[in-house]
């Protein structure tokens, strides 16, 4: 009967010290594990920023690049015109111009001296009763 009272008196002594172990324990590890959740949320935080600094950067190179084609293409175009102006004799412009308005069937060309047209506005109107 002494080793039972010896087993329960140690046994109640080690329940008492768990309890004031987890009494003592449990503030300390909530501070511990809110302070690990504070670093996680900064870690996290910092983590976003950095994706945002990065998305940001590569939509800068792109607007730089967006922007150096469309300088590529106002020199090409520019050059294209240069070349078409140089290239173009003012007879050749009037040949297009004369065929252009050829196949507008509400214009007739009657070529004049100066190379002005005389358009018949009124002819279908006055054509018909």
């Amino acid at each position: 009967m002494d080793m039972q009272k010896l087993f329960v008196g140690i046994g109640a002594i080690a329940v008492v010290m768990l309890i004031a172990g987890a009494m003592w324990g449990l503030p300390l590890y909530r501070v511990w594990a809110s302070q690990q959740a504070g670093r996680a949320q900064l870690a996290q935080a910092e983590y976003f920023q950095q994706v945002i600094a990065v998305e940001a950067r590569a939509r800068l190179q792109a607007e730089i690049y967006n922007a150096q084609a469309e300088v590529a293409r106002a020199r090409g175009a520019a050059q294209a015109m240069y070349e078409v102006r140089d290239a173009l004799s003012e007879e050749y412009i009037l040949y297009l111009w004369v065929r252009l308005m050829a196949g507008n069937p509400n214009v007739i060309y009657i070529a004049t001296e100066g190379s002005l047209p005389i358009l018949e506005v009124n002819r279908r109107t006055q054509l018909r009763p």
